[in-house]
């Protein structure tokens, strides 16, 4: 039975009602209720298992090509869109990149200002923002928009007007210690994480209680059992438990203090096991031989109880990464068929271009798999450890310090960077944004001191096409992935890294953003293009869809930079610049320039 518009109504606002009266402490029962109702946005993923898809299905394979720009809207400023708006009944909230900026605007009047959040900043802090002064997004609980801003303050402001509630610092800017991620709340705490790893931070993750910004717990990347909050014989990584003092013992000294494993990216959550899910990212420094030892507990998959921080399981994906793999991409929560056995399963697609499958119940290694075929650096992944087979002609350790190692795929920024997948339940298949991009790469000592760069490493990047020798220029490729299997299913070749989040829909339609400014629609079975149109600036926000007065309605930010883009967002030249990005996406000034712009869509 089809409900009526007004009906739908009815029962989105008494849902959002039920919300509001249910109080703080179950935010997580609020946003899982929102989440269900198709006509909102309310979380940054679409919902707590970060699948980024919608029920809508008004814009389908065969209405796509009638989709238009609505009304649109300038942000006012530059770098890198790289959030997502949020849709809360009539309201959208979305925010900028430094200085951060909020805005709440009213759907019912094309996008009129409600409010403006305008924060003050130090701008001191944009010299220690790796890879651009990016920020994804804001998130929505107990009528609170909360933002985690460049300088590490978490902000709550009220929605209704945009004032502050509570506001609290997270780190220290001046150590190198950043805010891009978006906030995630669960139950009565909004957690986030910390960027720096560049700059020699101690990775962290931390839950506030959402009603006055107090700290409940925070766990650390590496450090003792106390920082890390590992229970020794209880948590477990490959099923066995995992010793004492484990987040010290592979590292040299007192190395672990500047150790890195930053948690800039995304986390979810699976509220039946009460359990959150995130990476972290590299080991400081990027020059592998002055840090010896598997450098645990960077570049790790983590699952931690959110009332406690208590961890249950982790899995170190990549140790002693010695090519800047962080692993803080997203982990896409799905019940699927794996090798056709019913899972409770975590999906995560790594910097280092393998597809893992785990059991999010236990962390057990189900799948592993090369996502972009011109990945080198690793055969495969020993099932039985759970460790890559590393091939020594890549291997930055190996061929050792002032060594310019050469060819080495993927580069640094990954066979995926941030930008979220998607989770289709009706076609089973995930969405994936690609890099096709490999480097050079030579370590050189560094020394710390305490807010300057701890890299280390000279890189600089290419198309993956020069070390495969396949004729092929592109850097990027957007993939349908079968996870049970790990598989390709489809690939989509695009002439630059897709650096936006996917958005798949009922209407078995795919959404990304393209560098060059492109909002793609493609059919989620075959991947073929059904429409296209190019935005004022780079796409690399995320896409999202919402339905208002009966319309389905897709929105997404563009402003080109990111890692990808930063050459132009920072004014940089040098082909090793920017991490050495900035010479691999030189020509992407052929086809966009800088821009802030909201744009909406419908048919």
């Amino acid at each position: 039975m089809k409900l009526s518009n007004s009906l739908k109504a009815l029962i989105t606002s008494l849902v959002f009602l039920v919300a509001l009266m249910a109080g703080p402490a179950r935010a997580n029962e609020q946003l899982i209720a929102l989440s269900k109702d198709s006509s909102q946005w309310v979380m940054p993923t679409g919902n707590y298992a970060n699948h980024r898809y919608s029920e809508l299905d008004q814009i389908n394979t065969e209405t796509v090509k009638d989709l238009r720009p609505v009304w649109t809207f300038s942000t006012g400023v530059l770098r890198g869109h790289e959030g997502g708006p949020l849709v809360i009944g009539d309201v959208m909230y979305f925010n900028t990149p430094f200085p951060n900026n909020v805005f709440a605007l009213d759907l019912n009047n094309e996008g009129q200002v409600i409010w403006e959040y305008k924060p003050t900043q130090d701008p001191t802090v944009i010299p220690v923002m790796c890879c651009d002064t990016v920020n994804r997004g804001v998130s929505y609980a107990d009528d609170k928009i909360f933002q985690y801003q460049a300088d590490t303050t978490l902000v709550a402001l009220d929605a209704k007007t945009g004032k502050e509630v509570w506001k609290v610092v997270n780190g220290d800017p001046a150590a190198g210690a950043t805010g891009t991620s978006a906030p995630m709340v669960v139950k009565d705490k909004v957690i986030v994480g910390i960027s720096g790893g560049e700059f020699g931070v101690r990775g962290h993750i931390t839950a506030y209680y959402i009603a006055d910004g107090s700290l409940a717990w925070r766990g650390y990347s590496m450090g003792p059992d106390s920082d890390t909050l590992i229970e020794p014989g209880v948590t477990t990584d490959m099923g066995k438990p995992v010793g004492a003092a484990s987040g010290i013992d592979t590292w040299e000294g007192d190395q672990w203090k500047i150790g890195g494993g930053t948690t800039w990216g995304w986390y979810s959550y699976d509220p039946d096991l009460n359990l959150m899910y995130y990476g972290s990212g590299n080991p400081s420094t990027w020059n592998p031989t002055q840090r010896p030892g598997d450098n645990r507990w960077s570049m790790t998959i983590w699952a931690r109880d959110v009332d406690t921080g208590a961890v249950k399981w982790v899995y170190q994906m990549t140790p002693h990464d010695e090519w800047d793999y962080d692993g803080i991409n997203e982990m896409i929560l799905a019940d699927i068929k794996v090798q056709g056995e019913d899972r409770q399963a975590l999906v995560h697609f790594d910097r280092n271009g393998f597809g893992y499958t785990l059991d999010r119940v236990t962390g057990e290694l189900l799948v592993a798999e090369k996502f972009d075929p011109a990945v080198n650096w690793a055969t495969h992944i020993d099932m039985e450890t759970g460790r890559p087979q590393v091939v020594d002609q890549y291997s930055t350790q190996y061929n050792g310090a002032d060594v310019n190692s050469q060819n080495i795929c993927p580069a640094a920024l990954g066979s995926k960077d941030q930008q979220p997948a998607s989770f289709s339940p009706k076609s089973g298949m995930f969405y994936v944004p690609t890099n096709h991009v490999c480097m050079d790469y030579e370590p050189f000592e560094v020394s710390y001191t305490a807010g300057q760069p701890y890299i280390g490493a000279t890189l600089s990047m290419f198309p993956a096409g020069r070390v495969t020798g396949d004729g092929t220029n592109n850097l990027g490729n957007f993939i349908a992935w079968d996870a049970g299997e790990g598989k390709i299913k489809w690939s989509k070749s695009e002439q630059f890294s897709v650096w936006s989040g996917a958005l798949a829909t009922a209407g078995d339609v795919v959404f990304y953003g393209t560098l060059e400014g492109y909002l793609k629609a493609v059919d989620a079975a075959t991947g073929d293009e059904l429409y296209r149109f190019k935005t004022p600036s780079g796409i690399i926000g995320n896409v999202n869809t919402y339905m208002h007065d009966g319309k389905q309605y897709i929105a997404v930010l563009s402003g080109l930079g990111g890692w990808a883009g930063i050459g132009f967002a920072a004014g940089l030249e040098g082909d090793t610049e920017g991490l050495g990005a900035v010479g691999a996406y030189r020509s992407i000034g052929s086809f966009s320039r800088l821009g802030g712009v909201l744009t909406v869509f419908a048919l």
